[in-house]
């Protein structure tokens, strides 16, 4: 389902994406995202999202199980307190991504700032995964108990 985000608020959009979901929708693809903030949080559905654009702060923030691609850069808190998932990002990422993390993966094509993966912990059986392919600022890891 394509999703023209041009002109949403955040809160259109992510209501429109819960309503979309509710109804059977299970693949979305977003374009024109400038920001918008919150997308895919908590989301526990195996939902597949496909951004492209720019994603918004806390980009799948407690998600279970959905798969979010984002074709751009993506800001500050991607996945924080995720408990299962995938996120893709095909650019650069902001500040402190995967606070919290207890499962699922994150991968990074290209560089993230700083107090990335800080008290990432494994969480019973799931052991979260974050994968950096450029540089990473200051504090990368910082009060790690678990993860990879």
């Amino acid at each position: 389902m394509l999703i023209d985000a041009k002109d949403l608020y955040y809160r259109d959009l992510n209501k429109l994406i819960c309503e979309k979901i509710k109804a059977g929708g299970y693949e979305f693809k977003l374009i024109n995202i400038r920001g918008q903030r919150y997308i895919g949080d908590g989301l526990g559905a195996p939902v597949k999202i496909e951004i492209s654009g720019i994603a918004g702060n806390d980009l799948g923030a407690f998600m279970n199980g959905a798969e979010i691609s984002v074709y751009g850069n993506a800001q500050d808190g991607i996945a924080n307190t995720m408990n299962a998932g995938k996120i893709y990002i095909h650019g650069h990422a902001g500040d402190a991504l995967c606070y919290g993390m207890r499962g699922g993966s994150v991968f990074i094509r290209d560089s993230v700032g700083y107090r990335v993966g800080i008290h990432m912990k494994e969480f019973k059986a799931e052991k979260p995964i974050l994968v950096i392919s450029g540089k990473a600022g200051n504090f990368l890891g910082e009060y790690m108990a678990g993860g990879i």
